[in-house]
């Protein structure tokens, strides 16, 4: 089984995205995704960004999250 983390971003440079998740920032790849731009949410996986997510997927994302922690 393969679990995302999701995550909004905060810049977007040279295939390279910083996401804030949960307060927790990094560095990932954003090359999977056109058009990425700060504020959009994103699940990401392995270090990349593999889909874009609405704010209210983010919010449901982090309720499971919390539940299985």
């Amino acid at each position: 089984m393969c679990v995302g983390l999701s995550a909004k971003v905060v810049s977007v440079n040279d295939g390279t995205a910083v996401i804030d998740a949960s307060g927790a920032k990094r560095s990932v790849s954003a090359d999977l995704i056109e058009d990425l731009e700060p504020g959009d949410y994103v699940m990401v996986h392995a270090g990349a960004a593999i889909a874009k997510i609405t704010k209210t997927d983010e919010e449901e994302a982090d309720e499971v999250m919390e539940e299985l922690l």
